[in-house]
Order: structure tokens, then C-alpha cells, then sequence
């Protein structure tokens, strides 16, 4: 028995298909529901590294789930149920071909970009005279698609987005409204627990009935970046690095070990101290997030437990 989930294989009851993403495994019920099962799964530079790390699941689907509540009077969401801690389960949705990534600040992808010279993401200008992690004077709108062969993610214009008829211009207005709704409230909610949402990505689908909703993560560390609040222009004065909150350390370390997801890099050695202190640092990521205390789910046999809790729930709303 295993202390982290990284491979499921459930077989539930009106079972259709079973999509397994990065992180996510995501099941069909009956083409109605879909129950999305957490995993610990670190993923980096669109790699699925090769050890799970405890808690990781769990942390992301609670910080998801409770992003959603926060934000439900906003942006209708796919939540119905969350019957597991590392479960979600809700609407059957068609998700948008598009992620929606929006940037308060320069950092990370688009600090690289700006680094190299380019003045233009995705179709948007980037202003003169930016240092990394300056905040832009409005929040930008960097959409990403999937590439071809559904590995890697690539930026993609607002205007491509529309006119090769990947999202239609009527619903990608709505995409963008919803966006910047939910950066908005995501900034307020950040701030009260002293933190800064730097970016962040939001993915929606269509409901059968045709009803545009948030699906998946919202604001969790693994789609998010956060600076500290506390000491945060006195480090942009200085030109040192923030303080942030964000799955970056692990693509740093990544970095640092001669590996950035490209052909012929060799993923590094997680020894168990660097698992560990992932965890820790997941842990820590949750409680300044969430800004409540990290309660463990018993882990002695997760696999068992997510499957028990997941029959539990369909045996009592499946028909």
C-alpha cells in the first residue's frame, strides 16, 4: 500500500471513459457526471516527474473546492460534490480548447519572454522599462492551446483564438469577462491572507445546456503564482528576488539540475528528503492560501479510501 495516489484504474458503476491528465484522472459517469480524482502527481515543464508527493492531491482539490465557493456568485461553476478530499465531482462539461492565463505581474514565462526581448505575449504589448515581478498597470490576458500532439501548452492570440474558430468570438468575450472577474476576486481574496495573486489560469466548459462554467483548479499553487505581500516593493527597490508562494521552486530546482522538460534532459533524483520537504512546503502553500490549518486525511490506503468514498457518493445519487 502506497502513502500517495499517482495511477488509478477504478472501474465505477455507468462507468464511460476515463481521461488521465497530469495530475487530474478525471471519470465519466453516465455522461452526466464527472468525477475528478486529485492525484500527488507533480508535474513541471509539462513533465509528470517520476514520484508522487503526500498530500499533494488533497491540498490542491480543498484549496480548488473552496476557490469555487468563494467565487460561485461571480462565475457559475461544474461543483456539485466533494466527497473525498481528493475528489470533485460535478457537471459533465465540453472544456474550451484554451487556457486562460492573466498576469498582474511580470514574472515567470513572461519575465523570460521580456528577458529575451520580446515586447509582445500573445498578441499583447508589454510596456518599456519593466523590471521582473513589476506589476503591469493592468492585468493582461495570455491565452495558451494545446499543441498538436496535446504535450506542450503554446501561447496563442486572442485574434488566432477567434479566427481559426477555436472558441467563438461571442463566447470568448465571456471567457474574457469571467477571467477577469475571478482575478479580481482571486486578488481580493490573496490579499487578506497577505499575499499577492501574481497570475493565474482559469479553464471553462459548456454545460449540455449550453452554459459557460469555471471547470477544474482555481487558484491553487499549482496554477497560481502569489508574492508575499509583506516586504514586497522594498524587494522590487533593491532588485531582489520575492518572496513567493507557487510550485516555482520546484521548476527552480528543476532548473538548477540541468533539466527544463527539453529532449534529452534527464529528469533528477528525488531522493525521499526532497519528496518530503515538497510536502512540507505544499503544506505551507495551503495554509497561507486557504488561511486555515492543514488537517491530513488518512493516507494508509488512499487508493482504497478515494474508491470506497466515490461508490458511497453514485450509490446514493446515480439511479
Amino acid at each position: 500500500m502506497s502513502s500517495t495516489i499517482t495511477a488509478t484504474d477504478f472501474n465505477f458503476p455507468n462507468q464511460k471513459n476515463v481521461y488521465h491528465g497530469k495530475v487530474r484522472d478525471v471519470y465519466n459517469i453516465n455522461d452526466e457526471l464527472l468525477v475528478m480524482i486529485a492525484t500527488d502527481r507533480l508535474s513541471a515543464f509539462d513533465v509528470v516527474l517520476p514520484k508522487g508527493i503526500p498530500y499533494k492531491g488533497q491540498i490542491l482539490n480543498q484549496i480548488a473546492t473552496k476557490m469555487m465557493d468563494l467565487t460561485h456568485d461571480l462565475v457559475p461553476n461544474w461543483l456539485i460534490a466533494t466527497p473525498d478530499p481528493n475528489v470533485a465531482i460535478g457537471h459533465l462539461c465540453e472544456p474550451f480548447k484554451v487556457e486562460m492565463v492573466i498576469r498582474g505581474y511580470l514574472a515567470g514565462h513572461a519575465a523570460r519572454e521580456y528577458a529575451s526581448g520580446k515586447r509582445s505575449l500573445c498578441g499583447v504589448y508589454m510596456q518599456e522599462n519593466l523590471n521582473e515581478n513589476d506589476a503591469f498597470p493592468e492585468p493582461i490576458i495570455t491565452p495558451s492551446t494545446k499543441a498538436d500532439n496535446g504535450s506542450h501548452d503554446e501561447d496563442i492570440s486572442r485574434e488566432d483564438i477567434i479566427s481559426k474558430g477555436i472558441v467563438s468570438e461571442e463566447d470568448y468575450l465571456v471567457l474574457e469577462h469571467y477571467t477577469r472577474s475571478l482575478f479580481q476576486r482571486g486578488t481580493v481574496i490573496a490579499k487578506a491572507s497577505g499575499l499577492i495573486l501574481v497570475d493565474t489560469k482559469y479553464e471553462f466548459g459548456k454545460t449540455k445546456d449550453g452554459k459557460i462554467v469555471l471547470i477544474d483548479e482555481i487558484h491553487t499553487p499549482d496554477s497560481s503564482r502569489y508574492f508575499y505581500a509583506d516586504g514586497y516593493q522594498e524587494r522590487q527597490n533593491k532588485g531582489e528576488e520575492q518572496k513567493q508562494l507557487s510550485k516555482e521552486f520546484v521548476r527552480q530546482w528543476l532548473i538548477s539540475e540541468g533539466f527544463q522538460g527539453k529532449e534529452g534532459q534527464k529528469i533528477p533524483e528525488m531522493t525521499e528528503n526532497y519528496v518530503d520537504s515538497v510536502s512540507e512546503r505544499y503544506i505551507e502553500l495551503y495554509e497561507k492560501i486557504a488561511g486555515q490549518e492543514f488537517v491530513k486525511a488518512d493516507i494508509s490506503d488512499i487508493n482504497k479510501r478515494i474508491e470506497q468514498n466515490i461508490l458511497n457518493y453514485l450509490e446514493k445519487h446515480i439511479k
